[in-house]
């Protein structure tokens, strides 16, 4: 199988990328994004573009692949509707338009997350928009599109977050975490399983395009 993954440093990415690597039935990995992942492996190669609204010049490397993790996004925290969507539902929908002429074969995982509104017309501004996002991707006519609603991630291996308010919040999480995922099992999941779930996915699809918490670690 060959990936297309975009958004490979950030936190989700990154866990994508070492599932993706460590899988055998996986041949070639090809990282698309505006910075380096800094990592190097036979299976692996980088894409770097700057502006990742326009893949026109690096279209003809978009082509042959079996799945695309789309593993980018930004925190609504501080921005508009309006910013929030150019860089959320705009950004994504023009990369997946490019792919699905390229690709019509193709499945497509998008790390939306949990308390997405599919109505898209909840109180909820990043919401609104994920839910609005999922269901455009749901329109578009690939061999089948998947929309990963995780909630809590502990990163594993060695994973971490962009975010440094975000990186604190699982540095203090960390020691309990076993209580977390007790006292909230279908709300937690791991980097590792979010892979891990992806790969399933691609190869065996999933009993439903929104694949929530619970459904991400049931995958095996």
């Amino acid at each position: 199988m060959n990936v297309l993954l975009f958004g490979a440093t950030g936190m989700v990415g990154q866990g994508v990328l070492r599932e993706c690597l460590l899988d055998a039935g996986v041949s070639r990995v090809l990282s698309v994004g505006r910075s380096t992942t800094g990592q190097t492996h036979p299976k692996l190669r980088e894409l770097i573009v700057a502006d990742l609204f326009d893949l026109s010049a690096v279209r003809e490397q978009l082509a042959g692949f079996d799945a695309c993790f789309f593993c980018l996004g930004v925190s609504s925290a501080g921005m508009s509707e309006e910013a929030y969507r150019h860089v959320t539902y705009e950004l994504t929908l023009a990369a997946a338009k490019v792919l699905v002429r390229l690709n019509p074969q193709m499945t497509f995982v998008y790390v939306s997350g949990a308390g997405t509104d599919s109505s898209e017309r909840g109180s909820s501004m990043w919401a609104r928009v994920k839910g609005a996002t999922e269901n455009a991707l749901m329109r578009l006519p690939f061999k089948a599109a998947y929309m990963f609603r995780p909630g809590f991630i502990q990163p594993l291996h060695g994973v971490r977050s962009k975010v440094a308010l975000y990186r604190w919040i699982y540095v203090l999480a960390r020691p309990i975490f076993g209580l977390i995922k007790r006292l909230a099992p279908r709300h937690v999941t791991t980097s590792e399983q979010v892979g891990r779930a992806m790969l399933v996915v691609a190869r065996r699809g999933a009993p439903t395009p929104l694949v929530e918490t619970a459904d991400i670690n049931a995958l095996r």
